[in-house]
């Protein structure tokens, strides 16, 4: 079965788009956990006894894993690649771990692809958004489509540059949902959670990010020093209440950072 697409990890996101493009036999799959031999059955894909039977004659190679294992799988499967066989990395890990990562392939005969993975496989399935980058992003894009992703789109030929994106954009993402947590805390020790809520819905402010940003970087500029005063305040709040300020206290020192010096400190705080 030469020419097939191979999954590195078969898990939610490896089961979710093979089931959703039914792949099934045109797709090989291994996984170190035996677990996921049924979810490979249920799906209809070969389940490959090992990683080399797995790659063999892959042109196109989906690396499924863990944050954690991104490297290694790259490190000990890429001498198995087919010359010029495609490794799209879909892992969570910084530009710096991908650009070695492509090393290892590149170094085996395989074209190695930086591949974000811009929101939950579940329920968005083939039409999870993918930034792609490197060298062999536009080869990838069109396999890509011909496996029926419907969202994919080329951000440059840098390795590591869809996962800058990615990484740079989950501060925001997961940094809300701490501060989410912080906050609930907060106002449920308080029993003041209906009235926090309201007032942060009554506050919403629905505008491009583009203008969000500058609109928020220009008030820690002018009033960082008079907001960081303010948080120190809510420090003491969420202390009172037996919360732990983590996310405060670093707002704290990012607002006195930002108005002492707008370019040197904040980077430093």
């Amino acid at each position: 079965m030469r020419n097939h697409i191979a999954l590195i990890g078969f898990g939610e996101a490896g089961s979710n788009f093979a089931t959703s493009a039914n792949w099934r036999s045109s797709a090989r799959a291994f996984d170190v956990d035996l677990a996921c031999k049924l979810a490979m059955k249920e799906a209809g894909v070969v389940a490959a006894s090992d990683a080399q039977t797995a790659l063999s004659d892959a042109s196109l190679v989906l690396s499924l894993v863990t944050a954690g294992e991104a490297l290694s799988v790259a490190k000990d499967y890429g001498p198995y690649l087919m010359e010029g066989a495609i490794w799209c990395d879909m892992n969570s890990v910084a530009p710096e771990t991908k650009a070695i990562a492509a090393q290892f392939i590149e170094q085996n005969g395989g074209r190695y692809v930086d591949v974000a993975v811009l929101a939950p496989v579940h329920p968005a399935r083939m039409a999870v958004p993918l930034l792609v980058s490197g060298p062999s992003a536009d080869e990838a894009r069109i396999q890509l489509i011909a496996r029926k992703f419907t969202n994919v789109r080329v951000v440059g030929n840098e390795i590591g540059r869809a996962s800058a994106i990615k990484m740079i954009r989950s501060i925001m993402i997961k940094g809300v949902e701490a501060l989410t947590d912080e906050m609930m805390a907060a106002a449920d020790a308080a029993g003041i959670t209906r009235e926090v809520l309201a007032s942060l819905d009554a506050s919403e402010r629905h505008e491009p990010w583009s203008a969000r940003a500058a609109y928020n970087l220009e008030r820690m500029t002018t009033h960082g020093l008079r907001r960081a005063a303010e948080m120190e305040e809510s420090v003491k709040t969420l202390r009172s209440l037996g919360v732990d300020p983590v996310m405060t206290e670093s707002t704290v020192r990012r607002q006195r950072a930002a108005a002492v010096s707008p370019s040197s400190e904040r980077n430093a705080a």
